[in-house]
């Protein structure tokens, strides 16, 4: 389900979508485990590479958890302009659903530093109906 697709002053597109991964989870035990796609666009002109990502996690219960590190899936990939990279990664919550937002630190041709915001999308356990 695709959640949101966003355009930002440095000409990046950031589009994410989710899935429940119900294999992977274990309701009686307050592990809900998720999967998130995140595509990104270079619509600009010139090259860009991303070196790091902040993320805050909120579970349903409103705790936060922060996640840092350089790259993504340990890439920092580079994306002239009209390439995009996509990557799927994962999070776990106690709780059926909760947010992720969060910002990529970017970094252009020129040596010039930038952080593009990641909008929040939702990680939500689909209902099962009986």
């Amino acid at each position: 389900m695709e959640q949101n697709s966003s355009m930002n002053p440095h000409e990046i597109s950031i589009t994410v979508k989710t899935q429940y991964l119900a294999d992977q989870s274990d309701p009686d035990n307050r592990q809900f485990a998720f999967a998130y796609t995140v595509a990104i666009k270079n619509t600009g002109t010139a090259s860009i590479q991303l070196i790091a990502r902040h993320w805050f996690i909120t579970d349903g219960e409103n705790d936060v958890q922060e996640v840092r590190g350089l790259g993504v899936v340990g890439q920092q990939p580079l994306l002239r302009a009209g390439e995009q990279f996509e990557y799927t990664s994962w999070a776990t919550l106690p709780t059926p659903a909760g947010t992720m937002r969060g910002e990529y630190f970017c970094v252009t041709e020129e040596a010039q530093f930038f952080q593009t915001p990641i909008p929040e999308f939702a990680l939500v356990m689909p209902r099962t109906l009986h």
